[in-house]
């Protein structure tokens, strides 16, 4: 047996300690990826990072004599099988007057299907400047076989959006969703992660 004569230890206790520390920070490295993704999107949320609009608790109490387009997109993520649509594509929204849109969903499945939103705005720039007081997107929403809903979202595009420079001079705003099925209480967005920056991309392209 190997002793460290300036410890006392012998090495495999020196390894097993170097063993149980590896393991302790591989554990909490899997546990900081997992709580990653809710951690980003609340920061996302917050800051409008990534395209992605703020969420706010109230309407805003100015509106300007100036106007945005907004361009509504919408997506299923495969194994959703729904049909998702903006009931109108576009509209013209004056800067910071509340805003009612609807998309409509219908479960084509014999089953009852519960599905999820993600959500984001095109430009990136315009995310921090895009407010919603309210979306079906905050929450999951399960359709019975054949049913179909009309979900709302109330927004409004902040006042800011006119000074910042980041955003100055751009007419068109594009909100886009893409559903996900929910798996056991998990959502398969991370999955099907690539069909989300498909969705983007897609948001990101002038309508034809």
């Amino acid at each position: 047996m190997t002793v460290d004569s300036s410890t006392g230890r012998t090495l495999a206790q020196k390894h097993r300690r170097v063993a149980v520390f590896a393991g302790a920070g591989a554990l909490f490295m899997l546990g900081m990826a997992f709580a990653a993704v809710p951690l980003y999107q609340i920061f996302c949320q917050v800051t409008g990072f990534g395209g992605t609009p703020q969420r706010v608790a109230e309407a805003s109490d100015v509106v300007l004599d100036e106007y945005v387009t907004v361009r509504f997109d919408s997506n299923v993520a495969p194994g959703l099988t729904w049909t998702f649509k903006p009931i109108v594509r576009t509209m013209r929204v004056r800067i910071g007057e509340n805003t009612l849109a609807y998309y409509r969903a219908t479960n084509t499945s014999d089953v009852p299907i519960t599905g999820t939103a993600s959500f984001n705005v095109a430009p990136d720039a315009a995310g921090q400047h895009f407010a919603k007081i309210a979306c079906f997107c905050f929450t999951e929403q399960t359709l019975q076989p054949g049913e179909s809903v009309d979900m709302p979202v109330s927004f409004y595009v902040d006042p800011g959006f006119v000074s910042d420079s980041a955003t100055r001079g751009i007419s068109q705003i594009t909100l886009s969703y893409t559903f996900f099925p929910m798996q056991d209480g998990k959502t398969a967005a991370r999955q099907d992660a690539k069909s989300d920056s498909d969705a983007r991309s897609k948001a990101k392209a002038p309508p034809t």
